[in-house]
Order: C-alpha cells, then sequence, then structure tokens
C-alpha cells in the first residue's frame, strides 16, 4: 500500500507541471519537474548542517569569509571532512536556499545555476545527467521560473515529512506519469513496491533468512543490473535490516537511462551509499562491476526490448569468452533481451552461494525451439540446478503494462530436499482489484497476499503443500528429446509436358508419357545434356509415388523422403542431468527407439530415427501445470436454457403486437 500523504505530494507536483504549458511540450515535463523534484529533495535534507558545513568550507580555504566567493578547490581530503559535517554523501557550498533565491527574482537563473554548481561533485553529477542550464534558461525566457520555484519551495520534503520509501513512491509514480506522456515503450516499466517486497520476500525465505538472524552483524550485498529509480535496491535494504537491524547491506547499481539513473543516485546518495556502487550505463556491455559478485541479485528488466542496437560486443562475449565470459550459455533472439540480463545476473553470483530473483515475461517460459538460444540457456539452468522456482503473478499488476508476469528464484545453494526440484506457484487469482487505477496497474497485492504466496513457496515441499496452488517437479520434466522421424522415399521418375517446356529439354518431346524405375535409366536417355541441365531435368521428371520402389544410398540404405519427415518430443527420463555425456547419448537413443517401437511403429511400420539430428529443448509450460479441465454443459440443460429463452421472446413479441 502507498504511504500516507504520497497522493498529495504526486498532485502538487502534477499541478506544478501545469505552468510548463505553452513552454515545453507534454513530453518534457519530466525533464523538468523531475530535477527539481530531487533539488527540493537535496535542498530539504541538507537544511539542519548547512551553516556547520559554510563555516567548516571558510575555515578550510574552500570559501572566503563572505561565504559567496569560491576560494581554492576541493580536493578529497576536504571533500570527505564536508561530506561528514554534512552527515551525507554530498553537500552543498551555496549560502542560499529555494526560500532566499525567491527574494531576487530578477537574479533568479543565475542563482539557480550557481546553486546547483555549489553542489559537491557527487550531487553536480547527478543534477546535470537531468541537462537542467538549458531548462534553466527557457523557464526564465518564458517568465514562469520564478513560479515553479516558488511552489517547489513550498513543497515540504523534509526526511521527517517525507521518509525515502515515501519519496520512492512519489519518484515513480511521476516518472510512470511522465513516462506515460513520453509514449515509452511497455516493457520500460516500473516496479510496484509490493512486487519488490515480494521478491525480497521469497529471496529470504527459510535458510537464508535463519543464517542472516543467527549472525548478529551480517554483512550482505545487492546488486540490480536494471535498477532504474533504485526501489528494488532500497526495498532488499530495508527487507534485510527488518530482518536484522544490526545488518550492514551494501547495494550496487546500474541504469541505462540518465534521467532514472540520477532520481536512484540522489535517493541512494540520502540514505549514505557510495555514489560509486551507482553507475549508469548498459550493463550487458559496460558492466561497472566487472569481477564482483554479490549475496542478492535481483532485477526487473525490460522485456521485449530489442537489443539489435548493441548486439556486436555481446556476440563477441559470447563467441570468443564462451562460458568464461557472461553469455556462454546462448543468445536470445534479439527481439527480447530479457535472457542476456539474467546470464549477467547468474554471473555475479558468489561461488560460496547467492540468490537471484527476476521479473519476466511469459515468453522466456518457453520461446524457442530445441537448440535455440532460448532452450539452451534454459537448459544451462537447470542442468546447474539453479533454478529454485517461479511465482506467476496476478496479470495487470505494472503501471504501464497488463501482461502476465513471473518472479523467477534461483540460486546457486540448493538443499539437500530441493536438489533437482522446481516449485512452481500458481499466485494469478490472488491479486487485488485497486480502488483507482494507476495507468495499466489495476491489481496490487496486500500484505496478507504477499505473506500468503511466501508461505506457499516455503512450504511447497513440505507435507503442507497447496496441490491447488503449489506444484514441485523433478527438473527433467521440463525437458525432452526432439528426434527426427525419417521414412522411405518412394519415386520413379516420368517424362512430362513441363518437364520439356524450356530449352534445351524441348529436343526430347518423344519421351513424353516414359516412364523409369531409375535416376540412371532415365538419363541414360538423356546423355547429350550437361551434368547441371542433366540433374536439372532429373529432378523434374521425378515423382513421389508410394506405389514405386524404395530409393537407397549407395551403402543400400533408404533415402528419406522430406515430405514424409516428422518431429516428436520425447520427455527425457528422471535423473538424466546426473549422468556423464556418454551415459546420455545412451538414454538419448534407447528412449527413443523405444518411443519410436511403441508408438510409431503401429502406424509406420518402415519409419526410423535419424539420431544425428536429435536435440534436446527446454520448456517451460507454466500455465499448463494448473489446468483443470472442466467438463461441458450437458446438452440437456444447454437445449432448455435456449427454449426458455425462447418463450420469452415471444412473449416479448406478443406484448409488442398487443
Amino acid at each position: 500500500m502507498a504511504p500516507v500523504g504520497f497522493s498529495d505530494k504526486v498532485t502538487f507536483v502534477w499541478r506544478v507541471a501545469d505552468k510548463l504549458r505553452g513552454t515545453f511540450k507534454p513530453h518534457e515535463y519530466g525533464s523538468v519537474m523531475l530535477p527539481l523534484l530531487v533539488l527540493r529533495r537535496m535542498d530539504a535534507v541538507l537544511a539542519p548542517t548547512r551553516e556547520a558545513v559554510l563555516d567548516q568550507a571558510v575555515a578550510l580555504g574552500v570559501l572566503k569569509g563572505d561565504r559567496k566567493t569560491l576560494g581554492k578547490s576541493v580536493d578529497e581530503g576536504v571533500d570527505l571532512m564536508l561530506k561528514r559535517t554534512a552527515g551525507q554523501r554530498f553537500y552543498s557550498l551555496s549560502p542560499l536556499t529555494f526560500t532566499a533565491m525567491l527574494q531576487n527574482d530578477k537574479e533568479l537563473a543565475e542563482q539557480l545555476a550557481s546553486y546547483i554548481r555549489r553542489l559537491s561533485k557527487d550531487a553536480y553529477v547527478v543534477m546535470e545527467a537531468y541537462n537542467v542550464d538549458d531548462k534553466i534558461a527557457r523557464m526564465d525566457r518564458a517568465g514562469i521560473l520564478y513560479g515553479v520555484l516558488a511552489d517547489f519551495a513550498d513543497l515540504d520534503l523534509r526526511p521527517n515529512a517525507v521518509s525515502n520509501e515515501t519519496m520512492g513512491y512519489i519518484f515513480e509514480e511521476l516518472l510512470r506519469k511522465f513516462s506515460e506522456m513520453s509514449n515509452e515503450t511497455a516493457g520500460e516499466h516500473y516496479t510496484p513496491r509490493e512486487v519488490i517486497d515480494l521478491m525480497v520476500a521469497l529471496l529470504l525465505h527459510g535458510e537464508t533468512s535463519a543464517e542472516l538472524t543467527k549472525n548478529p552483524k551480517p554483512v550482505r550485498t545487492v546488486y540490480d543490473p536494471a535498477a532504474g529509480t533504485g526501489g528494488m535496491l532500497t526495498g532488499a535494504l530495508h527487507g534485510i535490516t527488518a530482518a536484522n537491524d544490526g545488518a550492514t547491506v551494501k547495494v550496487y547499481g546500474q541504469e541505462l537511462n540518465d534521467e532514472t539513473w540520477a532520481i536512484a543516485q540522489s535517493d541512494l546518495m540520502m540514505q549514505d551509499t557510495d555514489p560509486k556502487q551507482m553507475a549508469s550505463g548498459n550493463s550487458l556491455t559496460q558492466d561497472a562491476f566487472q569481477g564482483q559478485h554479490f549475496d542478492f541479485i535481483l532485477a526487473n528488466p525490460p522485456y521485449g526490448v530489442d537489443w539489435k542496437s548493441y548486439a556486436q560486443p555481446i556476440k563477441d562475449e559470447h563467441e570468443k569468452q564462451g562460458f568464461h565470459g557472461r553469455f556462454g550459455a546462448g543468445l536470445p533472439r534479439v527481439s527480447d533481451g530479457s535472457f542476456l540480463f539474467l546470464q549477467h545476473m547468474l554471473a555475479k553470483m558468489k561461488p560460496s552461494g547467492s540468490r537471484v530473483g527476476i521479473v519476466l515475461s511469459g515468453s522466456p517460459l518457453f520461446s524457442g525451439a530445441a537448440g535455440s538460444g532460448e532452450s539452451e540457456i534454459r537448459r544451462w539452468i537447470l542442468e546447474n540446478d539453479w533454478l529454485e522456482g517461479i511465482v506467476a503473478l496476478p496479470d495487470q499488476m505494472f503501471y504501464n503494462t497488463g501482461i502476465s508476469t513471473y518472479v523467477w528464484i534461483l540460486t546457486n545453494k540448493t538443499g539437500e530436499d530441493d536438489a533437482g526440484l522446481v516449485r512452481l506457484v500458481d499466485a494469478r487469482e490472488m491479486g487485488t482489484k485497486m480502488r483507482k487505477s494507476l495507468g495499466d496497474k489495476r491489481k496490487e497485492l496486500t500484505h496478507d497476499a504477499i505473506t500468503r504466496i511466501t508461505q506457499l513457496y516455503g512450504d511447497a515441499i513440505g507435507e503442507d503443500a497447496d496441490e491447488l496452488k503449489v506444484k514441485v517437479l523433478c527438473r527433467e520434466e521440463f525437458c525432452f528429446q526432439q528426434i527426427t522421424v525419417e521414412r522411405p522415399l518412394h519415386r520413379r521418375w516420368e517424362v512430362t509436358p513441363e518437364a520439356i517446356a524450356i530449352e534445351p529439354f524441348d529436343a526430347y518431346a518423344h519421351l513424353v508419357g516414359q516412364r523409369f524405375a531409375t535416376e540412371r535409366a532415365l538419363l541414360t536417355e538423356v546423355s547429350e545434356l550437361k551434368p547441371a541441365q542433366r540433374r536439372t531435368f532429373a529432378k523434374a521428371c521425378a515423382i513421389t509415388d508410394p506405389e514405386s520402389p524404395i530409393i537407397t544410398k549407395k551403402a543400400g540404405k533408404p533415402e528419406p523422403d522430406p515430405e514424409l519427415r516428422d518431429q516428436e518430443n520425447v520427455p527425457l527420463p528422471k535423473g538424466f542431468f546426473d549422468l556423464d555425456d556418454a551415459e546420455r547419448d545412451d538414454v538419448l537413443r534407447k528412449s527413443a527407439e523405444t518411443h519410436l517401437t511403441s508408438e510409431v511403429h503401429p502406424y509406420v511400420p518402415d519409419a526410423w530415427i535419424d539420431h544425428a539430428k536429435t536435440k534436446v529443448g527446454v520448456e517451460i509450460p507454466f500455465t499448463s501445470q494448473f489446468y483443470v479441465y472442466e467438463p461441458p454443459r450437458p446438452v440437456e440443460e444447454i437445449a432448455n436454457e435456449i427454449k426458455e429463452l425462447e418463450s420469452q421472446i415471444q412473449n416479448w413479441m406478443k406484448d409488442l403486437l398487443s
């Protein structure tokens, strides 16, 4: 549930945005409002220590005695001392505040620009990401700067009035509203807080929670490669400290979009997080934390988003580094990079054990045929026994898309009871309709629903498992071998009018109607043709005929008929992934031949399997696992209902005619 006062602050900022009308286009509103909101938040957070910071800056020679003129440059040591005095990861060397700047409307634009430039380097970089100088100049020329800034000065964003959690809600709701105006793609959405709470609860359940609470002062690291506004990182931080208030939690993230990175950076800085721990850029091509590993890794990456524009470095890493890099298992289709993020996250697991949570659409469950990039990635995950479970969320949970979504939980520290098993939890009907929709978000998960889902997930292996909502399956149940069933080619050769319709084949019109049992017999009649022409002519005369003899290869084996070729999926036996390569090949061949004998030969006894074409595929048909058959209504019941309706219609007609 959104915190009290959250909607009032959003409404206030949204009303201020109306003043931009005419000066900015609607899709630009966010790039103006969001940096001013961040700036106002910084102003409010720094207020209690502002005077002390200025006094120390004068004493250190960074400011002159008038507090207005800059002195020597700020070196690393001075920067650290000023941050300590401010009690934050940032500070300001400006004597001005939002309220003070409004006292001189003639120089407001210049003062605001100076105010921003005098922020500490880390904070200034955040504001610079918004390109605020251009926005300030445009508002000043239009004569709206004073009114907009005055409104923001009235907005109370002090930490004791607006918590970091509430600030996160404000950021994300405004981002949602502004992104809708910008027509951003449906995949680039923001994660609702209750989804984050559920993911954190799933990551911290069971033995993980016990380990966290047993240690009086545990240290845990959290990483999000698609951090957005930092909601998942702060959610994980709060979840871990709620389980153990003595825990030290270090969060790390990377975000591609400059504006959302700026919001995440500012929010985390206010929670005393080192700015270096929130990097900007594409984590798939510019990994800011290369070689680092983390305890908890969670993300809601953009799905259904094309990665063709930055594909080359990813393909190079896949081809040159293989499993020594991040993408050794395979590459998904360029239309959806979700599995790239998942492989990147799995590469960040600690050898001693980590837990991974990721929100994905339904496509990664089953997209891609056997042998494709997606199927090979799923196979790699199951082969390593990393997939602990999947939770299906209700639809209409996200702000900018109503599609079905799933939370995957993975770990490289599987307990003995969980080895080789995958738990599936169906929470699709556990959402609650919201009284007021937020974009495409019409449902939410209540606290009770999150508790229930976590309980179902944790008890899945136990005796109290809810069979209607929970399934626990052996990992091999998602796997199959795709076999190629061949049948012999029956063919004869007959010269038809169509075969001799063009030169030089028209010279053999006298052969029209003649049949030949073999290709060699036909070619004997057209020996004058060149080799390529003879092949073309033979192909034109070839006719598939079930009554004709079987065509054999040189070794005497039958030639397969491409038109009769078929592919079938044969389930893998339990324990397949525990076998070595030689044993696997033997099991695949034997199970395929057994399937051929029992399922194919009764109908087509001349069929055989081309084992060289066999591929192992992996799909996770989640919805079919929870399908419940509903028998159709009895015919008599439907007929009686139709008769009642007909009688009712006839009575209505009588009333109209009377």
